[in-house]
């Protein structure tokens, strides 16, 4: 079911409040790029700093605008299992075709605690579930024994690996028949080589036309395309994480009139050495 480029979307802003006419002009930009699938309300969302309310309504946005054109996997996982069920049902209610479930933060759970965790929401909601590690975020790794233990679970069939070791990427695909997808838009070339399917993209956001055809003629076979464009896009991917995801984006965003820069405390506006990159970047790539 997962595969190609998946975009962790921005959630646009405007007087501190979610801006849909915005979302929904993004969310249709990108879809008209070719893009497989948009992942609204993740960490690039800014999901954190969503309400309940504010999560159901940027769902409804983006599921509308997609029109079954793609596929819409929500961002629904918390650090809290019972909200977790609870943003998963809402999910499946407004029409999503699968949730994606981060490893539970702050609490830090072992193995034992996070397979109980995922397999708890998995079960309860039944639409396909994207398992999603970034221990950079959460501050503990989901070992590949317990990513081994938790595809057996018949509707969790994917996760957004973001831990950056290739060599986790190895034993997880080594183990098991889950579908891996990048988290690291840098990485995506190297772990297409290990047998990755796709990825879910911060860049995707910008460049939606440039990651779709970087996966598309890896696919075809045509591994020197994609290594071309995978080195003309690296020094955007680190401009992206100049400082945290997603200021520099939805700098980026801001600057391509896609929608304003505003985020929501505690996260601020990129400064102005990572702006001129980022400017530079955009110019590099005709993007301004």
């Amino acid at each position: 079911m997962f595969k190609g480029l998946y975009v962790a979307m921005v959630t646009p802003f405007r007087d501190g409040k979610v801006d849909h006419e915005r979302l929904a002009s993004l969310a249709s930009i990108l879809v008209e790029a070719g893009c497989d699938g948009l992942v609204p309300c993740g960490c690039t969302g800014e999901a954190a700093t969503l309400s309940a309310e504010e999560r159901r309504d940027v769902l409804k946005t983006v599921i509308a605008a997609a029109s079954g054109r793609c596929r819409v996997v929500a961002g629904t996982g918390t650090n809290n299992t019972a909200d977790s069920v609870k943003y998963s049902l809402a999910a499946k209610e407004l029409g999503a075709d699968a949730v994606m479930l981060i490893t539970p933060y702050y609490n830090k759970p072992g193995p034992a605690g996070q397979y109980q965790h995922f397999k708890t929401v998995a079960e309860a909601v039944g639409l396909p579930v994207v398992l999603y590690n970034v221990p950079g975020r959460t501050g503990v790794n989901m070992l590949p024994e317990t990513i081994w233990r938790l595809s057996e679970v018949p509707n969790i069939q994917a996760i957004k690996e973001a831990s950056g070791s290739l060599d986790q990427v190895s034993q997880i695909l080594s183990g098991s028949g889950i579908t891996v997808l990048s988290g690291d838009d840098s990485l995506t070339l190297p772990m297409l080589s290990l047998g990755a399917r796709g990825v879910i993209s911060v860049a995707g956001n910008i460049v939606p036309e440039l990651m779709k055809e970087m996966l598309e003629r890896f696919f075809e076979g045509d591994v020197e395309g994609s290594r071309k464009i995978h080195f003309e896009l690296l020094p955007l991917f680190k401009a992206l994480f100049l400082e945290t995801n997603p200021s520099p984006v939805k700098k980026a965003c801001e600057l391509l009139r896609l929608c304003s820069g505003d985020l929501r405390l505690p996260l601020v506006p990129v400064g102005r050495a990572t702006e001129e990159t980022l400017r530079g970047e955009l110019k590099r790539l005709k993007k301004l």
